[in-house]
């Protein structure tokens, strides 16, 4: 036996003979092995940063009670599909301002949601109240929520978060976007704390605020089967504030043996700023210099019965955006917002059709798939926004669709299909911000929506806009393969579905003008999933497009058309907005000579319109600057962003 043969036996029979050892003879003499507990014990560091998380955990839910944001959750019930892997099976759309003030370590909730477990419906229509809102919400995922279960989603434990009923230890560092955190894992001190919160938390490194925590509230093993799993994140909303922001919620099926899920779930929580609904009574001073009120009274003008009639709807249509915004329920004007505007515009100036205003788009925050013209302003919800963002060399794909939905609404414009003018009468929106939807209907009627669906083919029918509706077509497709699961996405909350009562599209005409949907072609993709290109702030309402990379599809399982998704936020410290710039001193206009011609100026609102580069998505980045207009009134073509 060679020597090399010889140590290596030597050192298997050494092996060998400790194993068969007790486990106490295989360490010195007078020492114990330590224990998880030991070799996780917090340094004095690390239980500083978790004493600094106690205090700020209570300036947390102290900060949350005192708001009553907005708080959307959607559910999908899965099923197994043979190619999809799994698609939803049906869903629930809930929205609700909550006042967490009266929920939070509130007695009448609990007899709230007793008086309420007969209702098995679960499913809410409109704004509600906190107590419906919650108590639906259980219903509906069969969840117990009273310190274990929504509330507790957003604020770990609202009354016991404490070093007495926790037990923490110190797991690693980690980055969150541009957030330095330490992460721990945290149990319950108590065996069998029934309701307790499980899991991780990443505390920032130098506040101690916790940005995102991730577990259940099973508080042992035995009761994990009654309580879903979460990962809850916070975004900064204020200087030193950290506050909720989005949950997602997913649980398996047990028996399935492909691994399906059970349902999926995302919760989004906004509108802090509005700490309660404004007054209705309170009003914005406006100071004007000497100068700037006399060039007013000499640009004032008497206004033509048209003018005046056009000027009533236009007062209706301010009143309602205005209410809209206040209610929480659409965006802040952002620069995405121009960038819709601009190809809406676009749209008009390519068939020659002159408006007397200008049209402008914002953002619907809610996620049922809608649209709606009111007035001359064009509402698109985010999710619509989201799902037809189909990435793409050339953005072609998303600009087709963006066409389609707003030559839809523009066509409702063209057409005339206003508001009701009563809402020209201000009192007519004295009404709590709960109430918006009950009391906003702007929805089109049937044969306002088939005339514009005529009149929107017609629009697409351009040179340089006839790519649309192949697009277009494809995405009503797969939605159509969809739609069954889909109940609660393809309502809408105050505007225009994409569905006619019947089930077909009001768009129907573009699917013949699509290739087949072929879910089985990884390089065809004909809807994205929910959230894939806009986030918004939770403070302001602002829309914003996101920075993320080209992701390549493997397989057909990769597409998820119209799925939740789990959430992460690319988390980064709150930055006060800039100052604005000081106003440059117009330069004096010169006088014309007498007899002169002078040259006609092309001003906002006078009915031309230029086209803009859209919000194409790229390989490398999906997010796209908008392009400043020049005052050209003359269409092109916009060229694809590189």
């Amino acid at each position: 036996m060679s020597l090399r043969t010889k140590l290596t036996a030597t050192l298997t029979l050494t092996l060998l003979a400790a194993s068969a050892l007790p486990a106490a003879a295989a360490f010195p003499l007078g020492k114990k092995p330590k224990t998880d507990k030991d070799i996780r014990k917090l340094t004095p560091e690390q239980s500083a940063l978790i004493d600094k998380a106690v205090i700020r955990e209570a300036a947390v839910v102290k900060s949350v009670k005192e708001r009553v944001p907005l708080v959307e959750t959607y559910v999908q019930n899965m099923r197994p599909d043979p190619i999809m892997g799994q698609v939803p099976e049906s869903d629930l759309h809930m929205l609700g301002r909550v006042d967490f003030g009266k929920v939070i370590n509130d007695e009448s909730f609990a007899k709230g949601e007793a008086a309420n477990s007969n209702n098995k419906k679960g499913k809410l229509s409109g704004l509600t109240h906190a107590l419906s809102y919650i108590t639906g919400l259980s219903n509906a995922l069969h969840l117990q929520y009273h310190e274990a279960g929504f509330v507790q989603m957003l604020l770990i434990d609202s009354k016991d978060f404490n070093r007495q009923t926790y037990t923490f230890s110190f797991l690693r560092r980690d980055f969150l976007g541009t957030i330095p955190t330490w992460v721990y894992d945290v149990e319950p001190a108590k065996k069998n704390s029934r309701g307790r919160f499980a899991g991780r938390i990443w505390v920032e490194r130098d506040t101690g605020d916790i940005v995102r925590f991730n577990g259940d509230f099973a508080g042992s093993v035995e009761d994990i089967a009654e309580f879903y799993h979460f990962d809850s994140w916070r975004t900064n909303v204020q200087e030193g504030i950290w506050l909720p922001a989005a949950v997602y919620c997913e649980e398996s099926d047990p028996k399935s043996p492909t691994h399906t899920l059970r349902f999926k779930a995302s919760n989004y929580i906004w509108g802090y700023s509005l700490k309660v609904p404004p007054k209705e009574t309170e009003e914005t001073s406006i100071e004007f210099d000497k100068q700037t009120e006399n060039q007013a009274q000499e640009q004032a003008t008497d206004m033509s019965p048209l003018q005046e009639q056009r000027e009533w709807v236009q007062q209706a249509e301010d009143n309602v955006i205005e209410r809209l915004f206040t209610a929480g329920l659409i965006d802040a004007p952002s620069p995405f917002d121009q960038t819709l505007s601009d190809l809406a515009n676009n749209i008009l100036a390519y068939n020659n059709v002159p408006l007397p205003r200008p049209i402008k788009v914002r953002t619907l925050l809610t996620e049922p798939l809608e649209s709606i013209a009111i007035g001359n302003t064009i509402l698109i919800s985010k999710s619509l926004i989201d799902t037809t963002a189909i990435q793409s060399a050339d953005g072609a794909q998303q600009m087709g669709n963006l066409n389609a939905i707003l030559a839809f609404q523009v066509s409702h414009v063209i057409l005339g299909h206003r508001i009701d003018t009563k809402y020209a009468f201000s009192d007519r929106l004295m009404f709590p911000a709960l109430m918006a939807f009950q009391k906003l209907p702007m929805h089109h009627t049937e044969q306002d929506n088939a005339e514009a669906a005529k009149k929107t083919v017609e629009l697409l029918s351009v040179k340089e806009l006839a790519d649309s509706q192949q697009w277009f077509g494809l995405y009503l497709q797969q939605l159509q393969a969809r739609e069954k699961g889909l109940k609660a996405l393809t309502e809408p909350q105050i505007g225009d579905s994409l569905l006619k009562p019947d089930g077909t599209f009001w768009l129907q005409a573009m699917v013949s003008k699509a290739p087949k949907l072929n879910d089985k072609d990884i390089k065809q993709q004909a809807a994205m999933p929910l959230g894939s290109f806009l986030k918004f702030d939770a403070w302001n309402d602002q829309v914003l497009q996101m920075h993320t990379t080209y992701e390549p599809l493997i397989s057909q399982k990769d597409k998820m058309p119209f799925e939740i998704t789990p959430v992460y936020l690319k988390l980064t410290l709150y930055q006060p907005p800039a100052a604005p710039a000081p106003a440059a001193t117009p330069a004096p206009a010169a006088t014309p000579a007498p007899g002169a011609a002078t040259q006609p100026t092309t001003t906002p609102g006078d009915g031309t319109a230029t086209p803009a580069t859209p919000p194409a998505t790229t390989p490398s980045d999906t997010t796209t600057t908008p392009t400043t207009t020049s005052t050209a009134t003359t269409p092109t073509t916009p060229p694809p962003t590189q």
